[in-house]
């Protein structure tokens, strides 16, 4: 079954990889950066090669993001996504893994589940039958 795993960061830190640019990994040596950037590297390459990784993006600063409705027929866009939210989308993945259970491992591998949150949500064929 496929997942997407959403990967949320603080705009006012804003750029990727966003694990590095967290606030908790400004106080982080040299050294622990390049651990968690291997240990990222090691991540991908892994499910690169079992097949698991579908495909994955990084997404632009949420200043740039609209937001589109359609009230009463007539679609209304606004800037951004909820600006109350402490924590904005910032990249995505899709697996395509055997159990609900790898693909939380596999989210709880991304350094960013360290500093924010990395949510995990299967995604549906069009007959929805699995779920």
């Amino acid at each position: 079954m496929k997942y997407l795993l959403m990967i949320y960061t603080n705009p006012r830190t804003w750029g990727h990889p966003s694990f590095l640019r967290a606030a908790e990994a400004e106080t982080m040596s040299q050294d622990e950066h390049e651990e968690m950037s291997e240990q990222f590297e090691a991540l991908m390459k892994e499910i690169v090669e079992s097949g698991e990784l579908v495909g994955g993006e990084a997404l632009a600063a949420p200043v740039h993001t609209r937001t589109v409705r359609v009230r009463e027929g007539t679609p209304v866009t606004t800037d951004g996504p909820y600006v109350e939210a402490k924590e904005q989308l910032a990249g995505f993945f899709v697996v395509d893994c055997e159990s609900p259970e790898r693909a939380y491992e596999i989210a709880a591998r991304f350094p960013d589940a360290r500093f924010a949150a990395v949510e995990v949500h299967p995604i549906m064929n069009l007959s929805a039958q699995e779920m």
